[in-house]
């Protein structure tokens, strides 16, 4: 467990509390039933930005409260163990760190604010198949007048139904596969040419395919040089992927506990089924991997407000691990509940749903694994 500071441990007790008292399990599945097209509840993200939660990494001089990366991760595992559906992870942090990265004072003027109180859900549109290979850019971006026109397709773009900006990446030269000649681009999602087909996932939360046919932008809408965009990227992915390994333990933490408290009541054979060896075997199993995942997730996100360069290999470690431990956890919370657990009026069933997206989301543990072994030398 890393060691927080007051204003660390205040931002953490708030979000625990309010989404004990105002997002548990129950509104999520309240938010499924209802079938509401942006895959979260509205009114429950303006509450998270008016406690200011939208705005935890971005300046203080751009409306937010400049508390870091890992205070940020306190937030999302707390939202993580009631599956609090929410465009924090790709708003508040993905988004927001391709501004602070890659922005000039102007973008990061006009859009951060926006970010920071709420009124604005911004996006990376990043992926152009079925799997996470952000140097596989597609998309085109020609120069034309005194802007570019766009021109391609982005595929499960988180948020994508509600969001009203898009940082969009495309190639200004080179060919897919390229590093050199990826730029990033600002879009709003109602210019000329932009289409959505709006989709839910598996764990209900909301994602487009988005369509860019003739998109004209201005030269102002380029983040960061022209054709030098990878950096930019790819140390915004990272953060992103820190961010979501946060929410999946505490939602892989949740499950473990709520599957320890049914092996201590659920009784089989005469007995506590938490008494028999080979269940405290894969119980004390799943304990010992939290702890370790747990350790990888905080390092990633101490690396990245302390600026260290091992950023990249840290953020895969946590990425990968926790895939690994959630996807475990998942699998174990409705096996060891029985049937009960393989129906849908259990809660496991949300829990490992949500295992599967995230696992997929911003790389799954074999393109981190190959992406660590990449980085230390093999």
């Amino acid at each position: 467990m890393a060691v927080l500071n007051e204003e660390q441990s205040m931002l953490r007790d708030a979000a625990k509390s309010w989404v004990q008292e105002k997002s548990p399990v129950t509104a999520f599945r309240k938010m499924r039933d209802s079938g509401v097209e942006l895959g979260y509840d509205a009114a429950a993200w303006n509450e998270q930005a008016e406690m200011g939660w939208a705005g935890v990494i971005i300046p203080e001089d751009f409306g937010g409260s400049n508390f870091g990366y890992l205070s940020m991760g306190l937030i999302l595992e707390e939202m993580g163990r009631t599956l609090t559906a929410s465009p924090l992870l790709a708003s508040g942090l993905a988004a927001a760190s391709a501004l602070i990265l890659g922005g000039n004072d102007a973008q990061k003027g006009e859009y951060l604010p926006k970010i920071a109180d709420g009124s604005l859900v911004a996006t990376l549109a990043v992926d152009e198949g079925a799997h996470h290979a952000p140097e596989k850019v597609a998309l085109e971006a020609k120069k034309s007048g005194a802007g570019y026109t766009l021109n391609g397709k982005k595929t499960f773009v988180l948020e994508g139904p509600g969001a009203g900006l898009f940082v969009v990446s495309a190639r200004t030269s080179g060919k897919p596969g390229d590093k050199d000649g990826v730029s990033l681009f600002l879009v709003p999602a109602d210019a000329k040419g932009v289409s959505k087909q709006n989709l839910k996932q598996a764990d209900s939360r909301g994602v487009s395919n988005v369509s860019f046919d003739n998109v004209e932008v201005g030269a102002d809408a380029l983040l960061g040089a022209e054709g030098k965009g990878w950096d930019v990227l790819e140390a915004t992915l990272d953060r992103a992927r820190a961010g979501l390994a946060a929410e999946m333990l505490g939602a892989a933490v949740q499950a473990f506990e709520t599957t320890l408290d049914y092996l201590k009541v659920r009784v089989q054979f005469g007995q506590v089924i938490g008494s028999f060896q080979a269940l405290q075997h894969r119980a004390a199993k799943m304990f010992t991997d939290l702890e370790l995942a747990r350790s990888a997730v905080e390092a990633a996100l101490a690396a990245i407000d302390a600026g260290s360069p091992d950023v990249p290999e840290l953020v895969s470690l946590a990425k990968a691990k926790m895939g690994d431990v959630f996807h475990l956890v998942s699998n174990e919370m409705v096996q060891m509940h029985g049937g009960i657990g393989m129906t849908d009026a259990h809660d496991a069933g949300f829990y490992l749903k949500r295992a599967r997206a995230a696992e997929a989301a911003f790389g799954s543990q074999s393109y981190h694994r190959d992406r660590y072994a990449k980085i230390q030398g093999y």
